[in-house]
C-alpha cells in the first residue's frame, strides 16, 4: 500500500477534531428520529450503549495505532492480521461498501432537511430523490476540483455545527427549567424493551463510526506514543456525551407522535417548541452544512479506500486508474450511492450501515485480542469489545428482521457478496 505522508505534524486537538468531525457528521441528523421511533423515551440510553460499545472500539484502534502508524487504519489493521488473502480481501471491500452505505444514508438527510427548507419559503414540493442525488454529485465535483477545497469544507462545518448543537442542547434545556413537565417523556415507564433499546442503540451506530478516520492520521501526530490514546478517548468521549444531551433535548421537546411524523428531520423540528420557525430554520441550515460537509469527506475517504484495497490487488486493477488526475473509484463510489438511496428507505441504509461497522469493529478488536502482547495493552478489553460488537451485530441483524426485512436481506446480502466477490477474483486472477 502506497504511505501519503506529509512533514506537517498534527497536534492533539487537530487529531481530537478529525474525530469529531467524522462523527458529527450527516449520522446524527439522519438516525436520530429512527432511534426515538425504536427507543422511545430510553433514546439517550440506546445513545449511551452504542457509545459504550465505540468506547471500547476506541480502545483498539489507539493500540493498533500506535503498533501501526500508517495511513490506511483499518485496512493496513486487517493486512497485518490476515495478509492479503480471500477472508482480508473481502473485509476490506465490505469496509469500502460500508462507506458506500453512509454516503447513501448521509445524502438520504439531505434530501429530508432540504425538502423542508425548501418548503418553508412556499415553493412547490421538489421531489426528495433530487436532492439526494445532486449533492452527491455536487460533492463528486467539488474532490475532483480542489482535495484542499475539501478539507476547508470540513473545517468550517465542524465549527459551526459544533456552536449550533451546543446552543440547542442549552436551549433545550432552558426549555425544560421552564417546562420542567416535558421531561416526563423520558421516565422509565416510557423506555422500551431493553432489547428495543439495545437495538436502537445498534441501529444508530453508524454515528459514531467516523472515529476511525483518526487512524489515517495517526503517522503525523505529534508525540504519538503519548496522544494516540487521548485522540481517540476525546473524541468519542465528547460524542457520547453531545449525543446523549441532544437525545434528552428531543425526545423532551417533542410527543412521540411529532417525532414519527418528522422522522427524517427531527432535529429541526425538536427547535421549534422553544424558537419557533426560527430555530427550525437554523437546524435545518445547520443539518445541511453538516452533512454536505459528511458527504464531501466520505467520497474522498471511500475513493482513496477502494484505491489502496486495488493497490493491494485486492479489487481489480482497473481501480488503479485515474481519471482527471483522481482514483476513478470516486466516479464508482458516487454511482453505487445514488443508486442505494434511491432505492432504499432510511431504516435500510442505516440497518446496513451499522451492520457492516460492527461486523468490521468486532473483527479489528478481535485482532487487537489476537496481538496484545505486541500491544502491550489488555487482552480482556478487546475481547470484550469484540464480542460486544459481535453480539450487537447479532441482535441487530435478529431485531431488525421482523420489523424491516428488506434492510436485513440487503445487509447480509453485501456481507456475502463483497467476501464472494474476493473469491472469485482472486480464483480469476491469482496474486
Amino acid at each position: 500500500m502506497k504511505k501519503h505522508r506529509t512533514d506537517k505534524k498534527i497536534s492533539l486537538k487537530d487529531a481530537i477534531s478529525i474525530g469529531i468531525g467524522g462523527m458529527v457528521g450527516g449520522g446524527i441528523f439522519a438516525v436520530l428520529g429512527l432511534a426515538v421511533s425504536l427507543a422511545k423515551g430510553g433514546t439517550p440510553i440506546a445513545f449511551l450503549f452504542a457509545g459504550i460499545i465505540a468506547l471500547l472500539t476506541a480502545y483498539s484502534y489507539a493500540k493498533l495505532s500506535k503498533k501501526y502508524p500508517e495511513n490506511g487504519g483499518t485496512v493496513r489493521f486487517i493486512h497485518q492480521q490476515y495478509g492479503n488473502g480471500i477472508f482480508a480481501g473481502g473485509i476490506n471491500n465490505l469496509l469500502w461498501v460500508s462507506y458506500i452505505v453512509m454516503l447513501a444514508l448521509y445524502s438520504s438527510a439531505f434530501g429530508s432537511y432540504g425538502a423542508q427548507l425548501i418548503s418553508l419559503t412556499g415553493t412547490k414540493e421538489i421531489d426528495v430523490r433530487i436532492f439526494q442525488s445532486s449533492i452527491i454529485l455536487i460533492a463528486l465535483f467539488i474532490n475532483y476540483l480542489s482535495v484542499k477545497l475539501v478539507g476547508e469544507i470540513e473545517s468550517i462545518a465542524v465549527v459551526i455545527k459544533l456552536i449550533i448543537l451546543i446552543a440547542f442542547i442549552g436551549v433545550g434545556f432552558y426549555g425544560f427549567s421552564v417546562h420542567p413537565e416535558n421531561l416526563g417523556q423520558l421516565s422509565p415507564e416510557n423506555w422500551e424493551s431493553p432489547i428495543l433499546l439495545l437495538s436502537g442503540g445498534m441501529v444508530i451506530f453508524v454515528a459514531y463510526e467516523g472515529f476511525e478516520l483518526i487512524a489515517n492520521s495517526i503517522a503525523d501526530l505529534e508525540d504519538k506514543e503519548k496522544n494516540t490514546e487521548k485522540a481517540y478517548f476525546g473524541a468519542v468521549g465528547f460524542v457520547v456525551i453531545l449525543y446523549i444531551l441532544i437525545a434528552i433535548v428531543t425526545v423532551g421537546a417533542l410527543p412521540f407522535e411529532q417525532i414519527a411524523n418528522a422522522e427524517d428531520y427531527v432535529l429541526a423540528k425538536a427547535a421549534e417548541p422553544t424558537l419557533g420557525q426560527i430555530g427550525f430554520t437554523i437546524i435545518t441550515i445547520t443539518a445541511l452544512i453538516s452533512t454536505f460537509s459528511a458527504i464531501n469527506a466520505t467520497v474522498l475517504g471511500s475513493g482513496r479506500v477502494n484505491y489502496d484495497i486495488a493497490v493491494d490487488k485486492e479489487l481489480p486493477q482497473f481501480f488503479c486508474r485515474q481519471f482527471w488526475g483522481k482514483p476513478v473509484g470516486l466516479i464508482i463510489t458516487a454511482i453505487l450511492s445514488i443508486t442505494l438511496v434511491n432505492l432504499f428507505n432510511l431504516q435500510s441504509i442505516s440497518t446496513a450501515g451499522s451492520v457492516g461497522f460492527l461486523l468490521i469493529f468486532s473483527i479489528v478488536n478481535y485482532i487487537g485480542f489476537k496481538q496484545h502482547k505486541e500491544l502491550e495493552s489488555k487482552k480482556w478489553i478487546h475481547l470484550m469489545a469484540s464480542l460486544l460488537c459481535f453480539l450487537a451485530f447479532l441482535t441487530l441483524i435478529i431485531q431488525q428482521f421482523s420489523q424491516n426485512r428488506i434492510g436485513v436481506i440487503a445487509s447480509l446480502s453485501i456481507i456475502v457478496f463483497c467476501i464472494s466477490l474476493e473469491w472469485i477474483y482472486k480464483k480469476i486472477i491469482p496474486n
